[in-house]
């Protein structure tokens, strides 16, 4: 029986669709909108060990409570010897001593309480970014930086756990120390909280006022590192076209931008901060010195029942509510600047572009008949993309798909392996609609041989399993031996474990496309796109590609797109589009004789 081919013709990709679904639901569940709710849903399951780690907290924090405590005391003892003994000397500095040695294994253990949850989560935040990156739709890489991802990713990642220390560890202590200080004072001298009452929420409304623009300066600054991030990837992608036409000044330059941006900002936000920093220090040090006063003049009039050493105990004190207070203060542009990393991560983990799978029929199998029922796609409003496109492909067939720039056909590609979806009519995977199957598990009966192949810096042999780890023996020297790969390795400086560099720099073009055949063979594909696969090598490279190409498509449903007309000669049925429309239908020498669109653009 004559083996039936399909042969797809396209230009360069088209723009991606926007797909616009619903959100994702990562492990941490559906995320609430604040940053700091946000926040507190990421640490879900770890609330007791954190609840510990704040009880280690009271007790590893009690010298530093107890402090101006004893000191009074021992004051107190000094002054009035004749109302005290000295054992009582004796005893406030042993119980001290012993507060302060404890410290030891409680700090120890608070560490790793504390350090234990904010790591993992961490982890978590991290590995929930990576899986959604693989489960976001081509459409969100279409508008996306890659540099912005991978920041993402890595600093705001870093910054929450830093953000994480602030909310979990420092601010909760501060707290604590405050409602210390104010049991302790209310049991010495009650009279003193109305003073703290007063001063301190005066102070803070005081400084409060030196950080309005905290919060927005921290906006500005991120992004400019953002787009910083996506200049410079930006840039190293495109150092071989900048070496090649001596362009690197423009090049530089276009990174200057972004540098300067990220220094106006930065120095706008340090600014900013130490503005902040200064006021709160000497708003705090005037309310503390007039704190001293009041209790000298107290002690001096003998007023309140007040002695000398109270008025260390809560001068003490109040320096210790006011350095809490302006500590939980100064925590505020490390918070700010830690909720706008979550709500970067946030971008990511709720972006609604997701390809949905879960819950999806799984394939096992595949024949690779496919079928396209009255399908349309349009890009948002505008009239591109295609309409009305019904086509019954065979399996082991191969329809051929010609067309000017813009005819739909990329368009009609990423349809077929599920990039975007139909807005109307279906598209049949033999027989079931492929709205309703697990397109991951569709992908892995699917190979692609694009125009350009992209390889990871690893060796040759990982290069072509990559992602099949499993591989028959017999079945990976089959795959060499049809892509031809055999033919260059003695070459090679150790063979298939020769590394290939980054996006396989330290081999041929020819070289490249032969080790992505390989890779497409290695899979035993049932559907296979060829996208311009030859169309960038040498005549040489190219008959050694289209040989292996031959054996490739052998007994496979093959989507095979090119330029050169020329390569489509032996198609059963070649498909013409324009402006998104089936025009034209037919073998290769029906379409020449037809004086249509084919024909023209054969000439």
């Amino acid at each position: 029986m004559r083996r039936s081919r399909v042969l797809l013709v396209t230009p360069p990709p088209e723009t991606s669709a926007t797909w616009t679904g619903a959100g994702s639901d990562s492990e941490f569940g559906a995320l609430p909108q604040q940053p700091l709710k946000t926040l507190v849903a990421f640490y879900r399951g770890e609330y007791t060990r954190l609840a510990w780690s704040m009880v280690v907290y009271v007790v590893k924090a009690s010298p530093y409570w107890a402090l101006p405590l004893f000191t009074a005391n021992v004051i107190d003892i000094a002054a009035n010897p004749e109302r005290h003994s000295i054992t009582e000397l004796w005893v406030n500095i042993g119980l001290l001593i012993v507060l302060q040695l404890q410290n030891i294994p409680s700090h120890y253990l608070y560490v790793r309480l504390i350090s234990s949850s904010i790591r993992r989560v961490e982890k978590r935040v991290r590995s929930a970014l990576f899986r959604q990156m693989q489960d976001l739709s081509m459409t969100y890489y279409a508008g996306a930086s890659g540099g912005a991802l991978q920041t993402k990713a890595l600093r705001d990642a870093e910054v929450l756990e830093q953000l994480a220390r602030q909310v979990f560890q420092e601010v909760p202590g501060v707290i604590l120390t405050m409602i210390t200080v104010v049991i302790v004072t209310a049991f010495r001298a009650p009279i003193f909280l109305v003073w703290f009452a007063v001063a301190v929420p005066l102070a803070i409304a005081l400084v409060a006022m030196a950080k309005r623009r905290m919060t927005g300066d921290n906006v500005v600054f991120r992004e400019a590192v953002e787009d910083l991030s996506a200049s410079v990837a930006e840039m190293i992608r495109m150092i071989p076209v900048a070496r090649a036409h001596g362009v690197e000044a423009a090049s530089l330059a276009r990174v200057e931008v972004q540098l300067n941006e990220v220094q106006r900002a930065g120095l706008r936000l340090d600014a900013t901060n130490g503005l902040f920093g200064g006021t709160t220090w000497v708003v705090f040090q005037s309310f503390n010195s007039l704190c001293l006063l009041v209790g000298g003049w107290a002690a001096y009039t003998h007023r309140f029942g007040i002695g000398v050493g109270d008025v260390v105990l809560f001068s003490g004190y109040f320096a210790t509510l006011a350095m809490a207070a302006q500590s939980l203060l100064n925590q505020l542009p490390l918070i700010g600047k830690g909720l706008e990393s979550v709500r970067s991560i946030r971008e990511v983990l709720e972006s609604p572009h997701v390809e949905h799978n879960e819950g999806k029929k799984r394939v096992t199998t595949v024949v690779g008949r496919l079928q396209l029922e009255h399908v349309t796609f349009v890009y948002g409003d505008s009239a591109a993309g295609v309409h009305e496109l019904t086509l019954d492909i065979e399996a082991g067939q191969t329809v051929a798909f010609v067309g000017p720039s813009g005819a739909g056909k990329s368009t009609l590609l990423n349809l077929l392996l599920g990039f975007i979806r139909p807005t109307s009519g279906r598209i049949l995977l033999d027989g079931v609609d492929m709205a309703t199957l697990d397109l991951r598990s569709y992908r892995r009966f699917v190979a692609t041989v694009p125009q350009e192949t992209l390889l990871f810096d690893g060796t040759l042999r990982d290069n072509i399993l990559y992602g099949v780890d499993d591989a028959d023996p017999a079945r990976f020297e089959h795959a060499l031996t049809t892509a031809r790969i055999r033919e260059f390795l003695d070459d090679l400086p150790a063979g298939l474990d020769t590394r290939v560099g980054e996006h396989g720099a330290r081999l041929s073009g020819g070289q490249r496309q032969r080790i992505a055949i390989a890779r497409a063979l290695v899979r035993e594909p049932r559907v296979l796109l060829l996208d311009e696969a030859t169309s960038a090598l040498d005549s040489a490279s190219e008959r050694h590609v289209r040989d292996a190409l031959a054996a490739l498509m052998d007994g496979r449903t093959s989507l095979v797109v090119t330029h050169r007309l020329g390569t489509v000669s032996d198609a059963d049925q070649i498909v013409v589009l324009d402006q998104g429309r089936i025009v034209e239908t037919g073998t290769h020498a029906q379409l020449l004789g037809g004086n249509g669109l084919y024909a023209r653009l054969s000439q």
